[in-house]
């Protein structure tokens, strides 16, 4: 029994270190250094030459492979978008990195983020933030993300089905709200829910046209600045007032 016991510790410790997870590892800090090299060659437009380093950190430390399907696993530190059904995608690990940083996410705030997918960018978000609230319309999903981030231990995440472009009116004020689908325009309930001294990061324009990655700040008496960012390419938010 003992000998028995001690072969299923040594498989455990063997499995825990596998050559397999050494390869996730290394592919993931080779995604981070190309999510690096890419902020120094887009600074122009982003006016960030690098990102902050917790936000790098989080990069480097959430494991994506986990967020996409079975068939995309080997694809899965490749810097682009990725299919995750339903006509869904999660986003390219540049844009995660680059939203996360504009929204400047700080230990102890609370982020809500509309759109959760495979649950890729709120796990990065909970690597930050003291508190993540995600939303996302296509049911399925939401339920296997919410699984999913269960799984990884990620219980700062809170996540719903429902219609984000209304927002989560009981959990506001947020500090930060990253949206990840294309809206016409920044719904104003968003706005609304959004802490003064709050960044939300958005990206606005028709499906098939033009979109830019708007970061909108609400300033500490309310006021409200818009600046677009970059081109970007994003499936469309759907919902009541899209």
């Amino acid at each position: 029994m003992y000998r028995f016991l001690g072969f299923v510790l040594l498989l455990w410790l063997g499995m825990a270190g596998s050559p397999a997870a050494d390869d996730f590892d290394r592919q993931r800090q080779r995604l981070t250094a190309d999510i690096a090299a890419l902020a120094h060659e887009t600074a122009a437009e982003t006016g960030r030459r690098e990102f902050a380093a917790p936000v790098m950190t989080a990069m480097s430390r959430v494991p994506r492979h986990r967020f996409v399907p079975e068939e995309q696993v080997p694809h899965a530190y490749e810097n682009r978008p990725l299919p995750i059904g339903h006509g869904q995608t999660i986003s390219q690990p540049y844009i995660v990195a680059l939203m996360t940083d504009l929204i400047d996410p700080r230990p102890g705030q609370t982020a809500l983020e509309i759109g959760t997918g495979s649950g890729y960018q709120a796990a990065v978000l909970a690597e930050l933030v003291g508190r993540v609230y995600s939303i996302e319309i296509v049911e399925p999903l939401a339920w296997q993300a919410a699984e999913r981030l269960k799984a990884l231990g990620y219980a700062n995440v809170e996540t719903r089905a429902g219609d984000g472009y209304r927002g989560w009116e009981e959990a506001a004020p947020f500090d930060a709200i990253v949206v990840t689908a294309a809206a016409s325009h920044v719904p104003p309930p968003l706005i609304r829910q959004l802490k003064p001294g709050g960044r939300m990061v958005i990206p606005v324009g028709a499906h098939f046209m033009a979109q830019y990655l708007l970061l909108v700040e609400k300033k500490a008496d309310g006021a409200i600045t818009t600046r677009q960012i970059l081109p970007v390419s994003f499936v469309p938010l759907t919902g009541g007032g899209r």
